[in-house]
């Protein structure tokens, strides 16, 4: 089996983002891989652990994506790919699944992973998306993947009123569930392997295509301002008889945040 998972460098959501004149203010960001992302990496190792599956890795974007291409090589990634091009740098999910087609159109795989969203849009579109354009079937949002033989999977996904069973026949698309296992942690060992390993670096003309042809001088979807979320404010603190707090903070909640 081989399987396509893709990876997406994404602003770290855990530091504190400024936004000024409608844009994210760049100085101080840190860039990490995707946390959903890192969900497939895992499952795609796991599936080369236990089924001897053959594994790439495809990241668009900046030269700055070899680290993020780097640790899923210390995870247990064996191929990578990076599509660096300054055409992309407006790219949206459509453009995306046009180049990962191109990608995938060359490689003959047999499964692609993909995670289900990005942390940063947090769109859940490109894997989707990615199916129809290549004519496969696809599960989303899937939180097991088991092999039954080599033409079929079976996946589990988290559905609207329960866990759904799926039986897909492959080549398949699947886009993963942060419930779907706990990544590991990169070892020495696996961290100092991957230094050494070599990046495919490909720009859109090296992979066989160009900016028109995957969508991106006409981008159906784009960013046009980043609004900044109002400032919490402080909460109240009560002290006293338990009963006067009790009706105090029934009579807030309805009168004054109006939750009843």
């Amino acid at each position: 089996m081989k399987i396509l998972t893709t990876l997406k460098k994404v602003v770290d959501v855990e530091l504190n983002i400024k936004v000024k004149n409608g844009a994210i203010v760049e100085e101080g960001l840190q860039y990490v891989m995707n946390a959903w992302d890192e969900n497939a990496v895992e499952a795609s190792v796991q599936l080369k652990e236990n089924k001897g599956a053959e594994t790439t890795l495809i990241s668009i974007g900046g030269g700055d994506n070899t680290d993020i291409i780097r640790k899923a090589y210390a995870m247990g990634i064996e191929n990578g790919i990076h599509i660096d091009d300054p055409a992309l740098t407006k790219a949206d999910s459509f453009v995306y699944a046009r180049i990962l087609q191109k990608v995938y159109e060359k490689g003959k795989y047999d499964l692609v992973i993909t995670g289900k969203q990005a942390q940063d849009t947090d769109n859940g579109q490109t894997g989707i998306i990615l199916a129809q354009y290549l004519g496969l079937p696809c599960v989303s949002n899937v939180i097991s993947i088991e092999v039954m033989d080599e033409q079929h999977i079976k996946v589990s996904r988290l559905g609207d009123v329960g866990t759904e069973i799926v039986e897909l026949e492959l080549p398949a698309v699947v886009t993963v569930s942060d419930s779907i296992n706990q990544p590991r942690l990169p070892v020495l060992r696996g961290i100092m392997m991957a230094k050494k390993k070599t990046i495919k670096v490909m720009d859109l003309a090296t992979l066989g295509t160009s900016k028109d042809e995957v969508g991106g001088a006409a981008p159906k979807s784009e960013i046009v301002e980043f609004i900044a979320p109002e400032a919490r404010k402080g909460g109240q603190k009560f002290e006293g008889d338990v009963a006067e707090i009790t009706a105090r903070v029934v009579d807030l909640l309805a009168n004054e945040a109006k939750v009843f």
